[in-house]
């Protein structure tokens, strides 16, 4: 890869793109794979099992994996847990959960990162949970359509967080999208809200995860004993929803869209 302007972002080669496109091809149909085995009765640990024969099965690797000390296959999130929840022989999925997937793979040294968000079991939902699902895919839509060659990132987290106040969400400022691509986190961060920055200039060769996590209640988190585990403070659901996309010449490409 080739950093440029400060080292602020990342400009990937085209023969690195060629890698991040497929990783990211067969990450996207691991996610719909894992998120459809999700069925009330299994533990999250039993899920996890299977994401990682999923993910193998695909050729790559789980990237999470001993990630950071990561002890898990993918990142499994239930309700008030935002993202990062560890898989637990001690969490069983009840009809009505909210369940996250965010999953990572590596496959011939490019890397995909994507997640969804899904409601476990048949129970008729509420209308605050329909709100929440339906804010934060279209807030990640929102992103994506708002990131265009010669313009910013600050673009994005402007689209997302539009869409988030609209449907009266708590956005999560503690944790941001990222790029990607031969690194599991490279620069820049995206965040979900406006800052002070515009960021970098988004050029082509860019490769980004837009992944707003909103919530239903207070944007205020904290972070379990366990150092990765973060949950909304109000004990209120979470959503999360990610895509990697690709910044070419003339468009934006979205790498996970199955």
């Amino acid at each position: 890869m080739r950093l440029m302007k400060r080292r602020n972002f990342v400009i990937h080669t085209p023969e690195e793109i060629v890698r991040i496109r497929e990783a990211a091809r067969v990450t996207a149909l691991a996610r719909e794979e894992i998120a459809a085995l999700a069925h009330p009765g299994m533990t999250t640990l039993e899920l996890d099992e299977l994401a990682g024969a999923v993910i193998r099965a695909t050729g790559g690797t789980p990237t999470f994996l001993n990630y950071n000390g990561f002890p898990r296959n993918i990142c499994i999130s239930v309700n008030d847990v935002v993202v990062h929840g560890i898989a637990s022989e001690k969490c069983v999925l009840k009809d009505g959960d909210l369940v996250s997937v965010d999953v990572g793979v590596t496959l011939n040294g490019g890397i995909g990162d994507t997640a969804k968000t899904v409601l476990v079991g048949n129970k008729p939902t509420t209308k605050d949970i329909e709100r929440l699902l339906a804010g934060t895919q279209e807030a990640l839509e929102a992103g994506i359509a708002a990131a265009h060659p010669g313009g910013h990132v600050g673009d994005i987290s402007r689209a997302v967080a539009e869409v988030a106040n609209r449907y009266k969400l708590g956005i999560v400022r503690d944790l941001v999208g990222h790029g990607c691509g031969t690194r599991l986190h490279e620069p820049p961060e995206v965040p979900n809200f406006v800052s002070t920055s515009e960021g970098p200039i988004l050029a082509p060769g860019m490769v980004l995860c837009i992944e707003p996590m909103l919530n239903l209640g207070t944007a205020r988190v904290y972070v379990e004993n366990d150092n990765w585990t973060v949950r909304t403070a109000d004990g209120l659901p979470s959503a999360h929803f990610e895509h990697m996309i690709l910044i070419t010449e003339t468009h934006t490409e979205v790498l996970t869209r199955v």
